[in-house]
């Protein structure tokens, strides 16, 4: 008999109740890893990345850099690329629809072949995420743009300084456009753009690389070059895993030190995680402690474009939020359909009440396990730490969604004393 048996993916298995204690390293941002890989396109010398994560998005990138002709090396957390090979300025519909930021990978090829056919990126369903604002981008600097059968295909004769307004912030959008005009000559201004730590991080790469680069407030004046140069970079550390790793230590009340953290680029989860009754110690330059005092507070929480709370925090502080002593509000500005978790965390026993972009938390005394599905990168981020303090047994599935995201998450908090166990998902 034919043995029909799949294996798809992986699930966890965690015995929840045990309070999380020791210390943990974060790993470098995935947010900001793969724009500076993509950044890569825009020379044809090596370029060595730093603190660079081992993840799928990470993965999928360096497999589309090798596709386009560029070689990629990997030595522990070191990325060695070198993109003088690069010849084609197609890049696979397979990679693309895969990971999101794919898309970044538009505005260096344009810049370096004056011609770029990108597949419509892919990546978590958490809502529209149109890439009208990267086309009205390359519009406004005099490229010809074509949308024709899933593939976009962009094309431009003589470059030129451009000004553009973006109509709405856009992290991506404005990381394209930076990386495309870091190879014109002319001067460029871009308004309304994003400032996330990733961004600026980038930032400094292109500046590293050769463009000349002046950012104040949401306007940044850009001089670019046609001689791009290659570049060493430490990636700067993964806000949003810091921020989830503080609030396993404040769910589970615990004691948990973190290492390799920009408390900078974090002072609103800070801010409201000390609201909901965590204490938060900075030791030295890149530590902190993290505990908390009795049982977490309700708050208001409303996401909104950085330096305001990062949407990509929200999933795991309605998990915390779940068995606070009181109702708290969270109001998601950025996405339309970002309370998929919230379904799942009903699931465990948690009291939400969800109505349009706005989720009502009546926290409840205790969470317990059950069997539930990873629907995004966050949403499964919020289920594991829900798993680390339910009742019983908590079985999470489809957690590729974390694996394109967290660098090993499972392993760092089973080092903080927590029992999380990794098994073949199987499909019959």
């Amino acid at each position: 008999m034919m043995n029909t048996t799949l294996y798809s993916s992986d699930l966890f298995l965690i015995e929840g109740g045990v309070k999380l204690r020791g210390k943990v390293r974060v790993s470098g941002a995935k947010n900001a890893s793969l724009p500076i890989m993509f950044a890569t396109l825009l020379t044809k010398e090596g370029s060595v990345i730093e603190n660079v994560p081992h993840l799928l998005d990470v993965d999928s990138a360096s497999e589309l850099l090798k596709k386009l002709g560029a070689r990629v090396e990997r030595l522990e957390d070191r990325l060695l690329i070198d993109p003088e090979g690069v010849n084609s300025w197609e890049t696979p519909d397979e990679i693309v629809k895969r990971m999101r930021a794919s898309v970044l990978s538009m505005g260096p090829l344009l810049g370096r072949f004056g011609r770029a056919r990108v597949a419509l990126p892919g990546g978590c369903s958490i809502g529209a995420r149109p890439i009208d604002q990267h086309l009205k981008f390359f519009v406004s600097a005099g490229a010809d743009v074509q949308v024709k059968e899933g593939y976009v295909n962009v094309e431009i004769g003589k470059k030129r300084g451009v000004e553009f307004r973006f109509d709405l912030i856009t992290v991506t959008g404005t990381e394209n456009a930076l990386l495309y005009l870091s190879t014109v000559e002319e001067k460029s201004v871009l308004e309304n753009i994003a400032v996330e730590p990733e961004v600026m991080d980038l930032v400094e790469v292109l500046r590293k690389m050769g463009a000349r680069i002046e950012v104040e407030g949401r306007r940044a004046v850009i001089w670019g070059s046609s001689e791009l140069r290659g570049f060493v970079h430490r990636v700067i550390p993964d806000r949003i895993e810091a921020g989830t790793l503080m609030v396993a230590a404040v769910l589970t009340d615990g004691d948990v030190t973190l290492e390799g953290v920009e408390l900078g680029h974090m002072e609103e989860v800070v801010e409201k995680l000390m609201e909901a009754g965590a204490k938060i110690e900075p030791i030295g330059r890149e530590k902190v402690r993290v505990r908390r005092g009795g049982r977490p507070n309700p708050i208001e929480i409303v996401t909104r474009e950085y330096p305001g709370f990062p949407t990509d925090m929200q999933a795991q502080m309605m998990a915390l939020l779940s068995v606070t002593e009181g109702k708290s509000m969270i109001y998601e500005s950025i996405f339309e359909n970002r309370f998929q978790h919230a379904y799942e965390l009903m699931k465990m026993g948690a009291n939400i009440d969800v109505r349009g972009r706005s989720a009502f938390v009546y926290g409840v005394e205790k969470l317990r396990g059950a069997e539930v599905n990873s629907t995004d990168l966050r949403a499964s981020a919020s289920l594991v730490l829900a798993g680390l303090v339910a009742e019983g047994k908590t079985v999470i599935r489809d957690i590729y969604h974390l694996d394109r995201g967290y660098e090993r998450l499972e392993e760092k908090l089973n080092s903080l004393g927590a029992s999380i166990e990794r098994l073949p998902q199987i499909l019959s």
